[in-house]
């Protein structure tokens, strides 16, 4: 940990015209002055390759390497992109504290029993709004955006739905009304790329310092959204399989794109599993409807498949509550209450280990003064 008391104030004054720019807030700067020693200097993250890590300090972007116990030290934070890091010219030495982060199950890792993934993937840090893009092709998946909706919840950030390649369609408008049916509340927005309708709507999102990262499937449109909306092309972007209807992945990597509007985004590879890690209250935020009907049930524990009594089973029957939303409701509790599970046994495992440290300590404390 650095501690070395903050006392250059002329570096700060001079510098954080640059640093705001780049979405630099109160959160970072209270622990820039408990943390920083005036050899070190603030930069955010801007991309992920492999061990090299390219910063930005809103002056000049350069390419960095991390500190070793970074890398081998399992209680420091590991940089992603949209992290704000303490640094020498070419080393990370820390990672500030993050206002926030998206993260997932990492893909690959999952468990043979439960079929959960056993590690964490940080997505991008430090946001202020989630674009879920889905294109009105065979990529439209109400389901999906319903799981995206949860995932975004759970880490306690702001989504967004986009709605890209509305020229596809001579009436578009019926797409909204279904995401507005599963989304309430959320901004939906419907563009077109090609011709660039829809994406004015989209400038409010990128104004200066405000950092919004992109998520959905391979070949929904994200980088030529991105495209559309810097007015050249930033990143590659990759045609669609017909006979599949997927894309390919042309984004490989994560960086974090300084728009010409003022404000940044960060484009992500294609996602194809979108597995929860974090576990907030982001099911009661996707699905209110059936959080609220499920608490005048006639059993307090009612399970919604069989009981009765059952008001959300009542609502699917009057037709207020398609049968395909409510079962994916019960999938993803179910998913996410034996994430909580593991993750508190987990916890109570380190927490078990810890006291049984102290009592080591102690015992070795008292049979020292026996000795002495």
């Amino acid at each position: 940990m650095i501690t070395k008391q903050y006392t250059e104030k002329k570096y700060t004054n001079d510098n954080n015209q640059y640093l705001l720019r780049l979405g630099w807030t109160s959160h970072f700067q209270t622990q820039l002055e408990k943390l920083c020693s005036k050899e070190f200097i603030p930069a955010r993250v801007v991309g992920v390759r492999k061990n090299k890590f390219p910063v930005c300090n809103g002056r000049r972007e350069w390419l960095a390497t991390v500190a070793g116990r970074l890398k081998h030290y399992s209680g420091c934070m590991y940089p992603v992109t949209g992290d704000w890091v303490l640094m020498t010219e070419a080393v990370i030495f820390e990672v500030l504290a993050r206002k926030n982060a998206l993260s997932r199950g990492a893909a690959g890792t999952r468990g043979k029993q439960n079929g959960l993934p056993r590690n964490e993937q940080v997505i991008a840090a430090n946001l202020d709004t989630v674009f879920i893009v889905s294109g009105l092709d065979r990529d439209f998946n109400l389901r999906r955006i319903e799981r995206y909706l949860t995932l975004v919840y759970n880490c306690s950030l702001n989504p967004v739905i986009i709605l890209t390649k509305a020229d596809l369609h001579q009436d578009p408008e019926h797409f909204v009304s279904e995401v507005e049916a599963v989304a309430f509340g959320v901004p939906i927005h419907l563009v077109s790329a090609s011709d660039d309708v829809g994406l004015i709507s989209l400038e409010p999102y990128l104004s200066p310092g405000r950092t919004t990262t992109m998520v959905g499937s391979s070949g929904a449109g994200k980088s030529t959204l991105v495209n559309r909306l810097y007015g050249k092309t930033v990143q590659i972007t990759g045609s669609i399989s017909t006979h599949v209807g997927k894309g390919k992945h042309t984004t490989t990597s994560r960086d974090l794109i300084m728009m010409p509007q003022g404000g940044m985004v960060i484009d992500n590879p294609g996602i194809r599993e979108i597995a929860f890690w974090e576990v907030d209250k982001g099911i009661e935020a996707a699905f209110p409807e059936i959080e609220t009907l499920s608490r005048g049930c006639r059993f307090t524990n009612c399970s919604h498949t069989h009981e009765p009594g059952c008001r959300v089973l009542g609502a699917v029957d009057k037709g207020e509550i398609s049968m395909d939303r409510l079962e994916n409701y019960l999938k993803m509790k179910r998913e996410l209450e034996y994430l909580n599970h593991r993750q508190q046994k987990s916890a109570d495992r380190v927490e078990k280990e810890r006291w049984k440290e102290i009592a080591l300590k102690i015992k070795a404390m008292k049979k020292t003064r026996r000795n002495g």
